[in-house]
């Protein structure tokens, strides 16, 4: 077999170096993000919103039953906006390390079927007189929120929303590690 030049693939790895940014002066930044354990059978979610300075505001976390990533991901969306709106902050900025989540909330996203009624519900919510801007981050830049969503599901038996006025001790850490701008590196595979 002849190889030419266009079989051949290159792979490459980018490192890079992350962490949690701080929203803008006047801004806060909600955090998410979700577990699920045993192929979807348990699934929770978690979120917490912080201020320019870095102090934590509020969280919750919440068990949400049996279901798959992407509907645990639009559960964890929904209600982490509706509780900051609930806050009446006008001004937020929400990573997630969900691409497609950001996408189906966008304008220009083609739905396959019927839309989920969690994508009309958070739809309802951006609708709202306030200024919610959407970035993506990676795990690194989401560890408070991860480490949020894995409590619910490894200690409460429950189905309830249980809102967090202060971060529970072991989330203090993380958020030390945010303040002071503490970053990980993570390496990137690229194809060519």
């Amino acid at each position: 077999m002849l190889i030419t030049p266009n079989m051949i693939t290159y792979t490459h790895f980018l490192l890079l170096v992350l962490g949690w940014k701080r929203p803008r002066e006047g801004w806060i930044k909600l955090n998410n993000d979700d577990a699920c354990k045993n192929m979807g059978v348990i699934a929770g979610c978690g979120s917490l919103f912080r201020d320019s300075d870095c102090r934590w505001i509020k969280g919750y976390i919440k068990k949400i039953g049996a279901c798959d990533a992407l509907h645990a991901e639009m559960w964890r969306l929904y209600l982490g906006l509706n509780m900051v709106w609930r806050e009446h902050y006008s001004h937020l900025t929400v990573e997630s390390d969900s691409k497609i989540l950001i996408e189906m909330i966008s304008d220009n996203f083609k739905f396959n079927g019927n839309i989920p009624v969690l994508v009309h519900l958070i739809w309802k919510l951006l609708k709202m007189s306030w200024n919610v801007q959407f970035n993506h981050t990676w795990h690194e830049g989401n560890r408070s929120a991860d480490w949020l969503a894995n409590l619910i599901i490894s200690t409460y038996h429950f189905n309830l929303l249980v809102l967090l006025e202060s971060p529970p001790n072991v989330v203090r850490i993380i958020l030390f590690d945010d303040l002071s701008e503490t970053c990980i590196s993570r390496n990137i595979r690229l194809v060519f």
